[in-house]
């Protein structure tokens, strides 16, 4: 093969690499600015949610209206819900960073659960009839997994400025702020922590959906409003 022949062939390969280079730098500044994939990795948002559901997240829908109780949020859970630092390296990181961007595995510290309990909310488990209580008033929760108590676990909290108090939907599975009231903190997560709210599943395909924005009943703030 002469070196003519070698040229168009060194040139196409030239061109698919920068394709490449410039897709996946497309991607990464959509998905840093605007929307994101996760992988579900837990039962604990079930029947909403399914382990192997991968969810398309948006990371704008709370600049335009801020976080209400019921809504379902993405959070990175480090300093509440995880440590700060995984402990297993730089290296072991970045592996794990990479296949959980290409949304081939969970993450060990980004979370999804449901808002229960927004800045000032008084939250309590649980009434007589074995209901949550916000700001005094029973809260209807027609999400929760069929069969599960609001919560097994007695709490009363009052959620402070900047946090949320937040729950699972599969309320016997999920690992969420009831489990960490002695922890600092108090289970509560930090606004600013949270990355988004899921908008669609997109995998696997029999499940392809839009997300609710809030299934919640509202409960009536402490001064009527």
């Amino acid at each position: 093969m002469d070196t003519s022949e070698r040229q168009p062939r060194k040139q196409g390969w030239r061109f698919v690499l920068l394709a490449l280079v410039l897709a996946v730098a497309i991607s990464g500044l959509v998905r840093s600015l605007w929307l994101d994939v996760y992988y579900i990795p837990s039962e604990s948002m079930e029947p909403l949610l399914e382990s192997g559901d991968r969810i398309l997240v948006s990371r704008t829908a709370f600049a335009r209206q801020p976080i209400q109780r019921g809504d379902i949020v993405v959070f990175d859970g480090r300093g509440s819900f995880a440590p700060l630092s995984s402990g297993q390296g730089p290296f072991v990181d970045a592996v794990s960073a990479a296949s959980q961007w290409f949304g081939l595995t969970g993450s060990d510290t980004t979370y999804v659960k449901r808002v229960i309990g927004v800045p000032g909310d008084h939250v309590q488990c649980c009434d007589a009839g074995g209901f949550l209580t916000v700001n005094g008033q029973q809260l209807e929760e027609p999400y929760i997994y069929p069969g599960d108590e609001a919560s097994k676990q007695k709490f009363d909290v009052v959620v402070p400025s900047g946090r949320l108090w937040l729950m699972g939907d599969h309320r016997s599975r999920s690992a969420d702020s009831r489990g960490l009231l002695g922890a600092p903190g108090g289970g509560m997560v930090p606004i600013e922590r949270v990355i988004g709210r899921p908008v669609q599943i997109i995998w696997p395909l029999d499940r392809f959906a839009e997300m609710p924005h809030s299934t919640q009943a509202e409960s009536p703030s402490k001064n009527g409003q």
